[in-house]
């Protein structure tokens, strides 16, 4: 997938008039056939199937619908399962850079990654007033690591001031076909989904807010990596360890960060000479020595543990050279120079652009980051901004943009908790 580019300089970029807020469209029949035709030959190749559990529950609809966010595959399970319903997708807003007109055609909403949208709302609500679901990816991001990303607090709220039932749909296989650290290599994989309704109008009448977001935290409560193990599912392709490193980027032996290599089917720290293989369920196994974390998922958990004391104590921080894109409006992502990334307790500040931009953003904006891998097969990219203007950083080989966002999210935490304890 691609997306435009155009060079320009900073302060062309920031003359520029923003985008009008328009409402959503509810797509017609020739979209929503258009949408689920263009997936058809993928979910072909995978033998893709579905079960449903719960659905009487639902009703006709319309429905909130949630859905987990594993690989570029999702949108085409979606649709097969809600064809021929009418249905918006709640969607980020670069992905309608170049093709608005479609986008908006086929029902996508669009809004900004963590930033605070209040538009948002209103515009869900709209949707769902003229009998249309709503596509919802609340983790807002890719999963890096085959389990949940962070999730916003009190979605109870807006579910229940929509007041349609919350149907959920789940995928099976979708990460180990294709994970985002893989540099888009498809794998052997066969994917199915389950679409269930987790909250229905008369649970609206008899729970909270607090229980439905418990039910919400366990609906999304996956471990992919723990899946392909225990259901037997066999990727053996030569590539499956290629860019490992983005998620694996510190080594438990020599506690060394960025000096670890993904390529084939092992795992290299080029510090202390260690090796890993990836074997064919996905699970880690030292060539010589302790196998310290055989299950990736804990792997990554203990780098955020790291970063976590790194946060508490102080001592976090990044530095990193980038080449800087803005987006303000639909028509292109543009390039607008070199500039210098710094993220510590604090926030994150942007310098450049020849001394014309310097943004900064505190450390409670917001509890997560827009991290990605391989970003439109640009590179790997950290997003910060508002509602006014987002500054894509193309970090330089040798950033972990994935350390990044674990460190916002413990900033956050870290701030949120400090506070609870001294008022």
């Amino acid at each position: 997938m691609k997306i435009k580019k155009t060079n320009k300089s900073y302060s062309e970029v920031k003359k520029l008039p923003k985008g009008e807020h328009k409402l959503p469209i509810k797509p017609n029949f020739l979209m929503k056939k258009l949408v689920n035709t263009v997936g058809k030959s993928e979910l072909r190749s995978v033998g893709f199937s579905y079960t449903e559990v719960d659905m009487e529950k639902a009703g006709d609809g319309p429905w909130l619908v949630l859905m987990n966010h594993s690989s570029f595959i999702d949108l085409s399970i979606a649709s097969e399962i809600l064809y021929p319903r009418s249905y918006n997708i709640v969607c980020t807003s670069d992905g309608f850079i170049g093709k608005e007109w479609l986008m908006r055609h086929i029902g996508c909403i669009p809004t900004q990654k963590f930033v605070t949208d209040l538009k948002l709302i209103s515009d869900m609500q709209y949707a769902a007033e003229h009998g249309s679901s709503i596509l919802l990816y609340p983790e807002a991001s890719y999963s890096f690591d085959g389990t949940a990303t962070r999730l916003p607090r009190r979605m109870g709220v807006l579910f229940k001031k929509l007041g349609i039932p919350v149907v959920m749909i789940t995928t099976y296989g979708a990460f180990a076909r294709d994970p985002l650290y893989n540099n888009l290599q498809k794998r052997n994989v066969k994917v199915t989904a389950q679409i269930k309704c987790i909250v229905s109008k008369e649970d609206f009448k008899t729970k909270s807010t607090r229980e439905i977001d418990a039910i919400l935290d366990d609906a999304f409560s996956f471990d992919y990596f723990k899946w392909q193990k225990d259901n037997n599912v066999i990727v053996n392709e030569p590539f499956r360890a290629d860019g490992l490193h983005r998620i694996l980027y510190k080594c438990p032996a020599c506690k060394a960060e960025g000096k670890t290599t993904g390529k084939g089917i092992t795992l290299t720290c080029n510090g202390c000479g260690k090796v890993w293989e990836m074997d064919e369920l996905g699970q880690m196994h030292a060539k010589e020595g302790e196998t310290e974390y055989p299950h990736i998922p804990d792997w990554y958990a203990w780098e955020r543990e790291c970063v976590k004391e790194e946060v508490i104590s102080g001592t976090y921080s990044l530095d990193a050279d980038v080449d800087i894109g803005l987006i303000v409006d639909f028509k292109s992502l543009y390039m607008v120079g070199s500039g210098h990334l710094h993220h510590d307790g604090s926030g994150f500040t942007l310098k450049g652009c020849d001394g014309q931009l310097d943004y900064s953003q505190g450390p409670m904006s917001c509890y997560s980051l827009y991290a990605d891998y391989y970003w439109y097969e640009l590179g790997d990219i950290i997003c910060i901004g508002d509602k006014e203007c987002l500054y894509y950083c193309f970090v330089k080989p040798g950033v972990n943009v994935a350390k990044a966002r674990i460190a916002t999210e413990e900033i956050f935490k870290h701030l949120k908790e400090s506070r609870k304890t001294s008022d």
